[in-house]
């Protein structure tokens, strides 16, 4: 397990939480199979209920480009942050996400794989990736349509631009919106109360909501990997790249 990704359990919870303040939680490799293998864990878990998801002042920055572009070619099956999205999207118990700051790129698309989502009145999502000559990931460009209506995800897939909680509520992306101070409390609370109903009853009925969209979301993750992998050796996306690394 990698030091910047905690993964903990209280009784029939367990929390994954992003430890990298000082590069606002900007995701690595590591930290992606470190948080794929604390999923596996707490899937196989028989006395695991429920998982929180937690950030800090930033949810976090998005992908470490330097490290995510040293990491090889991203539509390889056993690339990390595939293997990631691989298994929150088929995990089978209730994930709620804490966020608070910024949620940028993989930092909003993954919470279309969560159950709910708590945000704090900081909370800034954004997803650049035409900015940096790339396409969406996670399954975004199948998910974020039956949130947000077609209208709504074009505009902000097409165009990156940022949006707030209030927003994000109002599009369906975000359960909750409160004080930044309470939004890991709200989250604790959340998961408890479902861990405390039966079981069953609880993971079958995640996966009936998820049954009718199962093979169009695998079909748009394996599409936007592909499209992204190629992306990545285009002329314009080195070029952005390039230019982000250069300002960072």
């Amino acid at each position: 397990m990698s030091e910047q990704i905690i993964y903990s359990r209280d009784g029939a919870v367990a929390s994954i939480r992003f430890n990298r303040p000082e590069k606002k939680n900007a995701i690595t490799l590591a930290m992606y199979d470190a948080m794929a293998s604390a999923l596996e864990d707490a899937d196989g878990n028989d006395d695991i209920r429920a998982v929180g998801l937690f950030g800090g002042e930033a949810f976090t920055a998005g992908n470490d480009i330097a490290d995510f572009l040293a990491g090889g070619a991203f539509n390889s099956a056993d690339h990390p942050a595939l293997k990631f999205l691989r298994v929150i999207r088929d995990f089978r118990k209730p994930v709620i996400a804490g966020v608070k700051g910024v949620a940028i790129g993989i930092g909003t698309t993954l919470l279309m794989h969560c159950d709910a989502v708590v945000a704090g009145n900081s909370a800034r999502f954004s997803m650049p990736f035409t900015k940096l000559g790339v396409v969406p990931e996670a399954g975004a460009s199948a998910l974020f349509p039956l949130i947000a209506g077609r209208m709504r995800a074009s505009w902000y897939l097409l165009s990156g631009e940022q949006f707030g909680a209030q927003q994000a509520l109002e599009m369906g992306l975000v359960t909750r919106v409160t004080e930044d101070h309470d939004v890991d409390g709200a989250v604790a609370i959340m998961c408890g109360e479902l861990a405390e109903l039966p079981k069953n009853s609880v993971m079958t009925t995640k996966r009936l909501l998820k049954a009718r969209f199962t093979d169009i979301v695998t079909a748009a993750m394996d599409d936007e990997a592909r499209n992204f992998a190629a992306a990545l050796q285009s002329d314009e996306a080195r070029a952005a790249f390039m230019k982000f690394l250069q300002r960072s």
